[in-house]
């Protein structure tokens, strides 16, 4: 069943405000007291963009004016948006983001969609794998998230909002009619405050009220679009994740494990299906790496890495694992290890070898087998096949 995550920067502007304040040596985070972020203050025409917590608590709306915002409060601080920050900010979540899949769409500056159908075979557990991508970007990037999960689009964002802040909500096709009918109908997403007064003049509170209501009658008031705003009300959407052209500088996956992991076996596992979750997106973008680099967190949360250039850039999946192996016997100091990944730097668009003939031609018969059963994992489902050097590898002691 297809699954959609939704993940929602908690009140952005203000977040990533108080992070640059933070970083130019600020004392205090502004998050924490009466502040708020909006325009030019002396030419009257200044709103509020957005507000802290404390400053909601007293009435501060997002678009009031500054003026009427400070007569709601005497001591709040005003402070000017900074878009090229806020842009950095919104760069370094997408492309956190991107580490997993290349299935994503930005929304907005703060806001995207994330298919987690395609990778479900790896992380399996969405609930799961959203708590570590929550804690991953507060841990790195220092601010919060709200996340929702479903199985499409519409679902997904209506779950993200649900309650606020840094909080992980499920909406999916059984649990529309008990988490989304009780709610107001302005609360369906995609329906304006126009949409809302039409609504209620036809006795529609609810969203489970529109979700009833005979589409003949709604006609005269919302044309061709009275099918489309039943069936959402109904939670049907099929609109897909459009990725676009969004190109990550790097591929990698991690993965946070279940159990602090002592055993080589155990991590060459772990390092067996990144290398083919890693090598599958490589492929999928036509490129290769020059830098395989490994990544574990031990038992403490102590993050460290190790990466190797590569004599001859490649999109192998058994190439990947073979160095990732060696890479991560350097490297490694014998702790628990609690998070393990593989991440693929300085990708280029041509394969070129160095190398013998007989290895370039060995090289080039595993990369064009790797396409082959890349497009037959897309046909008839991902895992449904692997390259036989992958299976040799597994013979020899891996479990899955």
């Amino acid at each position: 069943m297809r699954v959609v995550l939704h993940i929602d920067v908690n009140n952005a502007f203000l977040s990533w405000t108080a992070l640059e304040l933070l970083e130019n040596g600020s004392k205090y985070d502004i998050r924490n007291s009466f502040a708020v972020i909006g325009g030019d203050e002396k030419s009257r025409h200044g709103i509020v963009l957005a507000k802290s917590m404390k400053a909601k608590k007293l009435g501060i709306k997002t678009a009031d004016t500054i003026s009427s915002a400070r007569k709601k409060c005497n001591a709040l601080s005003v402070y000017p948006p900074d878009y090229k920050y806020y842009q950095k900010k919104s760069t370094e979540l997408f492309q956190l983001l991107s580490e997993y899949t290349p299935d994503i769409e930005i929304a907005s500056i703060d806001e995207c969609y994330l298919e987690f159908t395609n990778i479900a075979w790896v992380y399996k557990d969405p609930l799961e794998f959203s708590k570590m991508i929550q804690k991953r970007i507060l841990d790195e990037l220092g601010f919060t998230v709200n996340i929702g999960i479903a199985n499409n689009k519409l679902c997904a964002k209506m779950a993200s909002d649900f309650e606020k802040p840094y909080k992980i909500h499920t909406l999916y096709d059984n649990e529309v009619q008990t988490k989304m009918w009780p709610l107001p109908i302005g609360d369906l997403f995609g329906i304006g405050k126009k949409s809302v007064i039409k609504l209620n003049k036809l006795g529609i509170k609810t969203i489970g009220d529109l979700a009833h209501f005979d589409s003949k009658k709604l006609y005269p008031y919302f044309k061709n679009q009275s099918t489309r705003i039943i069936e959402m009300a109904h939670g049907i959407d099929n609109s897909i994740v459009n990725s676009g052209d969004i190109i990550p500088k790097g591929i990698g996956n991690e993965m946070t494990l279940l159990h602090d992991v002592t055993s080589i076996v155990e991590v060459k596992k772990y390092l067996l299906e990144l290398s083919e979750l890693v090598g599958r997106r490589l492929r999928n973008q036509k490129k290769y790496a020059k830098v395989v680099c490994v990544v574990i967190k031990d038992s403490f949360f102590k993050r460290k890495s190790h990466q190797r250039k590569l004599n001859n850039p490649t999109s192998s999946s058994k190439e990947i694992y073979e160095n990732a192996v060696e890479i991560f016997n350097e490297f490694w100091d014998l702790k628990p290890i609690r998070l393990i990944g593989i991440r693929l730097d300085n990708l280029v668009d041509i394969n070129y070898h160095q190398v013998s003939i007989f290895d370039t031609e060995k090289n080039e018969v595993s990369e064009k087998l790797d396409y082959v059963l890349d497009e037959i994992n897309k046909k008839y489902g991902k895992n449904m096949i692997k390259s036989a050097g992958l299976k040799e590898t597994k013979k020899r002691g891996l479990k899955q």
